[in-house]
């Protein structure tokens, strides 16, 4: 069991399920079983996703002003975060809408609120950061004291750039510069993904390098062990909604990497763990136990067939 801290933006969300993108205009139209609300973000879904595999999680995250609790835990959850962390200090907790058809194209509309102008009290996080094996952050401006005192304790730096764009690099350099391990979504990426693994490792010179690439799979780069590769995605059912996939390869990649340093089977893992989340709806179901990850992949991870997934 590793212990992390993890902090970065946590939203209420909306899902749904609409026939097609773009949406045809009518006034009113009747879904079953098609809006899903609940708690997500990447603060938030991390935090649950690594407590899932058995990790000490701290969630340190600011939510708006009067924000029920309950959202986080609710009834029957076989997961229970801590709460002690969360600074209800905006006046609107962020909110997402994200809608999805059947040939899984999204749409999402993202409403962040105020939370620039939020700044988290660090004398939360100074009496323990000693006794945390690693830092996680999402590049929200309420995280950058995070990354001087991860740094002054020595602590492992993972960070998940929530949306790149090279037009504001300038303003994620703090990060970039400092994480000792980045994980991209693809769908923000504009150029060549090897290209740009290529410029990033060249100019910030992190570890490791992930980019999510949904149901594409996932392109590893290690520096240490001289990878660069892509891999496609293992399937163990039918794709629901790849929204929060890129969270819970992260999460898992982070809890075996901790685990076992080594990339390559820590990767592999976190496929397992994402082919089993997209086949649920809502960016924070889906989790599996390690167990659950450990009998999942004595079936489905036949060596016979490691040259459909890559070579690991």
């Amino acid at each position: 069991m590793s212990k992390v801290i993890v902090a970065g933006i946590t939203q209420l969300e909306t899902i749904v399920k609409v026939p097609k993108i773009p949406i045809e205009y009518h006034p009113s139209t009747g879904l079953i079983d098609a809006i899903f609300t609940a708690a997500g973000g990447d603060a938030f879904n991390i935090s649950l996703a690594m407590k899932w595999l058995g990790d000490d999680v701290k969630f340190m995250t600011v939510v708006g002003r009067g924000q029920d609790y309950g959202i986080f835990n609710p009834p029957g959850n076989r997961v229970i975060l801590e709460t002690e962390y969360i600074m209800p200090i905006m006046k609107e907790t962020p909110k997402e809408v994200l809608l999805f058809d059947r040939q899984r194209r999204q749409q999402k509309f993202e409403d962040l609120k105020d939370i620039r102008d939020a700044k988290y009290n660090m004398a939360k996080v100074e009496p323990i950061i000693d006794d945390v094996d690693l830092v996680f952050l999402s590049n929200a401006n309420f995280c950058r004291p995070f990354i001087q005192l991860a740094k002054e304790h020595g602590k492992m730096l993972a960070v998940k750039i929530h949306t790149f764009s090279r037009d504001k690099e300038v303003y994620n350099e703090d990060y970039l510069s400092s994480a000792n391990i980045l994980y991209f979504d693809d769908n923000s990426i504009r150029e060549d993904p090897y290209n740009f693994i290529q410029d990033i490792s060249r100019r910030y010179d992190p570890e490791i390098i992930i980019i999510g690439q949904g149901v594409e799979g996932v392109i590893l780069y290690d520096r240490e062990h001289e990878i660069n590769v892509h891999y496609n995605m293992v399937q163990t059912g039918q794709v629901v909604n790849t929204a929060g996939s890129g969270n819970a390869m992260f999460a898992c990649f982070l809890h075996y990497y901790l685990k076992t340093q080594d990339s390559k089977m820590a990767i592999r893992k976190a496929m397992i763990f994402t082919a089993n989340k997209i086949g649920y709806n809502g960016t924070s179901n889906g989790f599996m136990t390690e167990d659950q990850l450990e009998q999942w992949e004595k079936l489905i991870w036949d060596p016979r067939n490691t040259s459909q997934w890559g070579t690991f």
